[in-house]
């Protein structure tokens, strides 16, 4: 369903050389796997004999009884479609290979061999076994049955076809060009690696590194599962480090030093991994420039995804990560960019001045903070900063007070010009009624701004500087040429659920005095507003954005998944229930959507002309950057499938 694939690595509680021990706790863990509904599920190397025998390698008797425990296994298996990999030794050729046993449904698929054989440091591998190229025949009789074999052989789902799967064991993955990489633009989307390293201190973060390295080189889900503390003899140690990432991001990762048997899970996106493998036109040019490797194709009937409910982390906040760490980093990031961006732009052009519209509000004062620290970044007085307020029909005393109080504590220039008089004097003009509040009165105060803004930076020899962020720009809710207009717009690229935790970041980080910061933490605290309809009884915001086109999370959901990577209302939908189930109705979300959709396609034509802004994410609005789209293109096929939802 939806592209989802569940896929499990098991680290197995084992003994050397014990094969029935080791083939019993095999088969416990596949009997819960099949209760979780994996579709996948992956062991260590040499699981059912245990990598550290040694030269028991060359012992009959293992090879013997590793064979009788693969048969005992296979019967684990049978009637069901989980795929199954185990790491076996195997004689074929007048050799000993190194292999991992795929299992489905009681049969055997294939048998995968190690392509790269280490023997340095503490590994002695070529003294009991011979790595792939030394393979003669493309087929093996093992269990009684004739079984293909060898490195060049993927397996494909014939219910779910973007799911193809590619193996390697261990050291492959060490290797410059690892095996995978080969499998992968052969159309592999999910690799895994059935592995036995050791432990050393601060090696399971190297390991955590390649993994994810070659699950984002390829484009991939990447399912890792190395031996367990059970493995430790002698001179060496394992800790049954266990991983499952897709695209670069750990979804899962197993406890080290347990000695009990461990299994762990998650969802992967199949169709995700294929979109963005479309996307990315340098995906298959390898094989434009040195030609494809020819693969075998192995096709099996794989679990489908049935359930209500998606494994997968953070999938609510898609701009906002959990992690503390990486939060900070993004924001860093982020900030960095948008103060590195306007400073370059500042220094091209010359300017003498940068004029900014303050409301008090979120966007406003991010764009503030950008253009302080870009003056600051080129050592320009914050004089040369122009902060203007311009007071309409809906400006609160709370906004307002912040927004001059906030100018003041940042040592800018700062000006006052309320817009009321100008706007009664167009209204009079045009002839339109002062007490019908319609979209004529608010775009009147909007466009007033604007013009104010423009003609103080002709004055001043300066650029006005944007402040609408990437959310607004996805819902069009800016008004054309009015706040939708400025000659550079630091907040393109900023979705709106990131724009508060990024001024607030900015507030924890970077230097400014107690005021300021003050300020900073109460404007967080502000319901976000255009503030064009007068306030109520009590002086309060009335117009709040978020109760008329609907909760900006949701906007900033749809947005990601749409945007990025092209998926389904359907799709989106049931994302989202699984992210927003506690929050919102099924209702709500089908509203919100539909409404994201009409306002996403309706609104193109205020993106087609957008100022010049920083990219600072994987979305971005641009017609010159990530985002090319008819003006008149049609909504009808998105609308439909959302109405028979």
């Amino acid at each position: 369903m939806f592209g989802f694939v569940r896929c499990g690595a098991a680290v197995p509680e084992l003994k050397v050389a014990d094969c029935k021990y080791n083939t019993e706790k095999i088969t416990e863990l596949i009997n819960e796997a099949k209760k979780e509904k994996l579709a996948l599920l992956v062991f260590p190397e040499l699981s059912i004999t245990s990598y550290t025998c040694a030269d028991l390698f060359m012992q009959d008797k293992l090879i013997d009884e590793s064979k009788k425990s693969l048969s005992e296994i296979m019967k684990a298996t049978d009637g069901c479609n989980m795929l199954v990999f185990v790491g076996i030794p195997v004689v074929a050729d007048c050799q000993a290979f190194d292999c991992a046993a795929v299992l489905q449904n009681g049969d055997i698929l294939g048998l995968i061999p190690k392509t790269y054989v280490p023997n340095y440091s503490e590994f002695y591998e070529k003294r009991w076994f011979s790595p792939a190229n030394g393979l003669i025949d493309k087929d093996i009789e093992i269990c009684g049955k004739n079984v293909p074999i060898g490195t060049d052989i993927i397996f494909k789902a014939e219910n779910i076809p973007e799911l193809v799967v590619g193996v390697e064991i261990c050291e492959d993955l060490w290797s410059p060009i690892p095996p995978s990489s080969y499998a992968a633009l052969n159309g592999a989307t999910v690799l895994v690696n059935l592995s036995a390293s050791n432990e050393l201190a601060t090696k399971n973060e190297y390991r955590r590194q390649l993994v994810s390295q070659q699950s984002a080189s390829t484009i991939s889900a990447y399912v890792y599962s190395s031996a367990g503390v059970g493995e430790s003899t002698q001179d060496l140690v394992f800790s049954g480090h266990a991983l499952i990432t897709e695209n670069g991001t750990i979804f899962n990762e197993s406890k080290r030093f347990l000695r009990k048997s461990q299994l762990i899970f998650s969802d992967i996106d199949v169709t995700r991994l294929v979109n963005d493998r479309k996307k990315n036109t340098t995906f298959m040019s390898h094989n434009l420039f040195y030609g494809s490797r020819p693969y075998r194709t192995v096709k099996f009937t794989a679990v489908e995804f049935k359930e209500k409910w998606v494994q997968r982390p953070n999938i609510c906040m898609p701009f906002v990560p959990k992690n503390d760490e990486k939060l900070a980093e993004r924001c860093f990031d982020i900030f960095r960019i948008q103060v590195s961006g306007l400073a370059k732009r500042v220094s091209h052009t010359h300017s003498k001045s940068l004029i900014v519209g303050i409301s008090g509000g979120l966007d406003s004062t991010l764009a503030l903070l950008v253009v302080v620290k870009a003056c600051d970044y080129l050592n320009i007085d914050r004089k040369a900063v122009i902060g203007v307020t311009m007071p309409g029909f809906g400006t609160t005393d709370r906004t307002y007070n912040n927004a001059v109080n906030l100018m003041k504590s940042l040592g800018i220039t700062t000006r006052e010009i309320s817009i009321k008089d100008a706007a009664i004097l167009h209204f009079n003009d045009i002839d339109h009624d002062i007490n019908v509040h319609d979209v004529t009165y608010e775009n009147t105060q909007a466009r007033e701004r604007t013009q104010i803004l423009m003609d103080i930076a002709n004055q001043e020899q300066g650029m006005v500087i944007g402040t609408g962020d990437l959310s607004e720009l996805a819902l069009g809710w800016a008004t054309y040429n009015g706040d939708h207009m400025s000659m550079y717009g630091v907040n393109s690229g900023v979705p709106k659920t990131l724009v508060r935790v990024l001024v607030k970041w900015v507030a924890d980080n970077e230097e400014f005095d107690d005021t300021s910061k003050e300020l900073l933490y109460d404007i967080i605290d502000t319901p976000v507003s255009p503030e064009l309809l007068p306030p109520d009884k009590k002086g309060e915001i009335k117009q709040k954005t978020e109760d008329l086109i609907g909760p900006y999370e949701l906007h900033d959901f749809f947005l990601y998944y749409i945007v990025r990577f092209g998926f389904s209302p359907k799709k989106i939908m049931y994302l989202a229930e699984n992210a927003f189930n506690e929050k919102y109705s099924r209702e709500e979300l089908i509203k919100w959507l539909k409404n994201f959709y009409k306002r996403f396609f309706s609104q193109q034509f205020k993106r087609s002309c957008l100022p010049d802004g920083p990219k600072v994410g994987t979305i971005n609005l641009s017609p010159r950057g990530d985002w090319r789209m008819p003006s008149d293109a049609v909504s009808r096929i998105w609308i439909d499938e959302i109405e028979k939802l």
